[in-house]
């Protein structure tokens, strides 16, 4: 812990949960930074059961004042929906939960800085996780002249148990245990855990890590039918009844939860160089990513689908690595958004035992003829046909073949 109190820095403005680590932070900036603390809440869907009380347990803490701003809709809208339209799944399972968060909350934490007369950022992500870029990467995009303050690289301590103590030698409430196992994070779009037996790979997860999902074993014997109307790409109307994006997806989790529809145990690499490992729930993630899929395959040609599948690994990475303000990101959003135009369609969803299968699709976009795919005779395809494409195809190879004989 400092020793000297820094007196560059007037008002902070934390990125604040009213968790163990952020309610240690506000005293410790007050007393090793001797500064007013405002305490920023995003709700990004996180839950009530999450924000009861947190602007009490933030003046209980020190905060000067709370804000809780509402991020659900432009979370929604602006992030998520237009993600799904590129396909991202980092490493070909993660959906991406934790990132696709980190930008808007930052910006509006950077916000909160600008309208209080702010002039330090700072958040409570240990130096060791992907977080701490996503975040100050955001902070130099949008406010490089304000100060960033990340206590877990500045101060000694390093356990719950330490941190507990500390709240309690300055009569602090928390509700916090020393004895919790799980790390969780929670948003509209999933919700990960961390910790407990999950650090060992060999083990498998307990039902107690899953918290939005019933286990396929315990989940209804008879499969739902769920039917999802598409405009160029975004979900407009769920059971032909038109939902907003925020209520779609809230919808799908509680759908999708029920039928044990997005659980993820994935070893992954992190940012920062180390492999980690989570557990992840994204139901209606997982459901929306079947169901454009199943479109796409209706609608897309060859060559435009090859690219939005090299859009969406190179999208995953990108939001992952936290590089959301950045100009390669508007550019890759408006490749994917153009790609998507033609997405429009019902798909129906089978949901059943853990599964999202997309059962039947159609599209006035279709490129699907079945006059050309029958396997009865037709009057659209003559067969003979394809022996002058096929020799013209494989031409190089019969060159190749013709030039190694000669040489022999």
């Amino acid at each position: 812990m400092n020793t000297s109190v820094n007196k560059s820095v007037k008002k902070v403005v934390l990125a604040y949960s009213g968790g163990l680590d952020t309610s240690a932070i506000v005293p410790w900036l007050k007393e090793n930074y001797d500064c007013d603390v405002i305490a920023f809440v995003a709700d990004v869907g996180q839950g009530d059961e999450e924000l009861e009380g947190v602007e009490a347990k933030a003046i209980a803490s020190g905060a000067s004042s709370c804000r809780v701003v509402d991020l659900k809709d432009k979370f929604a809208r602006e992030v998520i929906y237009p993600t799904l339209k590129t396909g991202a799944i980092y490493e070909g399972q993660y959906l991406l939960g934790t990132a696709l968060a980190r930008p808007i909350i930052a910006e509006a934490q950077v916000m909160v800085a600008r309208e209080t007369g702010a002039d330090a950022l700072a958040h409570g992500c240990t130096g060791k996780g992907n977080d701490q870029v996503r975040f100050e990467s955001a902070f130099a995009a949008l406010a490089p002249e304000l100060t960033v303050i990340a206590p877990w690289r500045e101060w000694s301590m390093r356990s719950r148990p330490q941190l507990l103590a500390y709240l309690a030698e300055r009569n602090i409430p928390c509700s916090a245990s020393a004895t919790k196992i799980y790390s969780r994070d929670a948003n509209l779009w999933h919700i990960s855990t961390e910790g407990g037996e999950l650090e060992d790979p060999w083990c498998e997860p307990s039902e107690q890590v899953w918290t939005w999902t019933r286990s396929p074993e315990q989940a209804p014997d008879k499969p739902q039918y769920l039917e999802l109307r598409f405009e160029r790409g975004e979900l407009t109307h769920l059971d032909q009844v038109s939902v907003a994006p925020v209520e779609a997806i809230q919808k799908l989790n509680v759908l999708g939860g029920d039928h044990g529809v997005g659980r993820l145990d994935m070893v992954e690499n992190r940012l920062v160089g180390m492999k980690s490992r989570g557990c992840y729930e994204t139901p209606a993630g997982t459901i929306l990513y079947a169901a454009l899929q199943g479109l796409e395959s209706l609608v897309l040609d060859r060559s435009a689908l090859d690219y939005r599948i090299r859009i969406g690994n190179e999208f995953a990475q990108l939001m992952y690595d936290g590089r959301w303000f950045t100009p390669l990101r508007d550019a890759m959003l408006a490749a994917a958004a153009t790609i998507a135009e033609p997405l429009t369609g019902e798909v129906v969803v089978k949901l059943y035992k853990g599964q999202a299968t997309v059962v039947q699709r159609r599209s006035p976009n279709s490129l699907y003829s079945s006059a050309f795919a029958t396997f009865d005779e037709d009057e659209v395809y003559n067969q003979k046909h394809a022996e002058g494409f096929i020799r013209l195809y494989s031409l190089a190879s019969r060159i190749r073949a013709l030039h190694q004989g000669e040489s022999k």
